[in-house]
């Protein structure tokens, strides 16, 4: 039981990793990304749907992003979902899809952008912590049960620090990788 402790740690420590992996893609960089879409939102007959579901998105220039629903009509509804989620980029309409042409991303864009990646970074360090102490908490109880000893409690607490230090190692990593991305001109 406290190797599955351990094994259900990580697992959630590596599902932090890809959380926060995905929110990464959402916030812009220097180019064109359809990732930056995804939490986009169209009203596609009265349901609440993924604009990737219903469209196709392409990237035809580093700066341009080309949205074409499969259902003509929803042109209009892809245009104003995109307005809503208020992207920092105005959709033009050309009748059979809608363009997003990205504006040149400013230093203060640049810079705001990094600080949101740092803040995700933090809040990912802070669910790893997090995830460490219930570990902890669950082999404390265990010794005090007399399931452990007191020298399985020290191992098992070492062993769930050597994962928080290499997940929060990799959270530092992917920030500085995407803030580098970001600040890339």
């Amino acid at each position: 039981m406290p190797e599955t402790i351990l094994k259900e740690t990580e697992k959630r420590m590596k599902q932090t990793i890809d959380a926060l992996i995905k929110e990464f893609s959402s916030v812009r960089s220097g180019r064109a990304n359809p990732k930056m879409l995804e939490r986009v939102k169209v009203d596609y007959y009265g349901v609440e749907t993924p604009i990737s579901q219903i469209a196709t998105i392409s990237v035809p220039e580093a700066t341009q992003i080309y949205i074409k629903p499969y259902d003509k009509n929803q042109v209009g509804d892809i245009e104003k979902a995109i307005f809503a989620a208020n992207l920092g980029v105005t959709p033009s309409n050309d009748g059979v899809g809608v363009r997003l042409s990205l504006p040149p991303m400013t230093e203060e864009n640049r810079k705001s952008s990094a600080k949101e990646i740092h803040k995700m970074a933090e809040e990912s360090k802070v669910s790893i912590r997090n995830i460490r102490r219930e570990a902890i908490s669950h082999y404390k109880k265990m010794e005090k049960a007399s399931e452990i000893s007191e020298d399985d409690l020290r191992y098992y607490e070492d062993e769930v620090q050597e994962l928080t230090n290499k997940y929060t190692d990799k959270i530092d990593q992917l920030a500085k990788e995407k803030e580098t991305d970001i600040m890339h001109v």
